[in-house]
């Protein structure tokens, strides 16, 4: 496993009016990290810390109870996707549970009772991805000298967004002894943010190998989906290894 990891990029200048050549150094330095890793961190991004880290915390209290109290928030069967507590099944080569949900205001969304302030919080985080997706949206048009806004009306529908709390449990071990709790995949979508606790364990290939993704506090990192890949990179596929919390919202793909 090679020792280096992705770029992190500070988006502060698309909050200062007139910055604009902040805003072009950040446009090449993305463009740079799409054509080479299509992945990169992304710090003061309009996310508040505060608010990343409670829901870090208020996810693992969740996570936390017996399996009998979790299931109570089990999807409901018309749902598009398995919103609310799912676990995987015992047989499947990926090992985590997870709390899905679409956006606020979902009559597809099922959340616990306890801990009290889940919901809430799950909410307001969701609401503050969705404000940085269309400022990582502008940026990404700019680096592949799109129309102006021509993502945004690409794909303008938000309601199939989506996010999911995933615990990840200690999972299957590859040929090279790796603990693997999500096996090696791409993104069908167009964006997706990953928060990630302290522990870390997501992990990028890149040239044949795996470059960990160290967490870095404050941080969100972006990933480009199948929709938007081809377009700036080539092909490039992630895995979580190791036994550890995050928070993983996307942007789907146009309907």
């Amino acid at each position: 496993m090679v020792n280096s990891n992705i770029p992190t990029i500070d988006l502060s200048s698309f909050f200062n009016e007139g910055n604009e050549d902040g805003k072009k150094e950040v446009i090449d330095i993305i463009s740079h990290a799409c054509s080479e890793y299509g992945f990169f961190q992304i710090v003061n991004h309009g996310v508040p810390p505060s608010l990343m880290t409670r829901a870090l915390e208020v996810s693992k209290m969740f996570f936390e109870y017996p399996l009998e109290e979790k299931l109570k928030s089990s999807p409901t069967p018309d749902a598009p996707l398995p919103t609310g507590y799912s676990v995987q099944p015992k047989h499947s080569a990926d090992k985590n549970e997870y709390l899905l949900m679409f956006p606020p205001g979902s009559t597809f969304n099922v959340f616990p009772d306890q801990p009290a302030e889940l919901r809430k919080v799950m909410e307001d985080i969701f609401s503050h991805f969705s404000k940085a997706a269309l400022l990582v949206e502008t940026i990404l048009n700019d680096c592949l000298g799109l129309p102006p806004k021509f993502l945004q009306e690409y794909n303008k529908d938000r309601s199939w967004d989506f996010m999911a709390v995933l615990r990840y449990l200690p999972g299957a071990i590859d040929k090279e002894n790796n603990n693997i709790g999500l096996t090696e995949h791409q993104d069908g979508n167009c964006i997706t943010f990953v928060l990630q606790d302290e522990i870390g364990g997501l992990e990028v290939l890149k040239n044949g190998e795996w470059i960990p993704v160290v967490p870095t506090e404050g941080s969100l990192i972006v990933n480009l989906g199948d929709v938007i890949q081809p377009n700036v990179c080539t092909r490039l596929y992630c895995r979580f290894a190791a036994s550890h919390l995050l928070l993983k919202w996307e942007e789907a793909q146009a309907q």
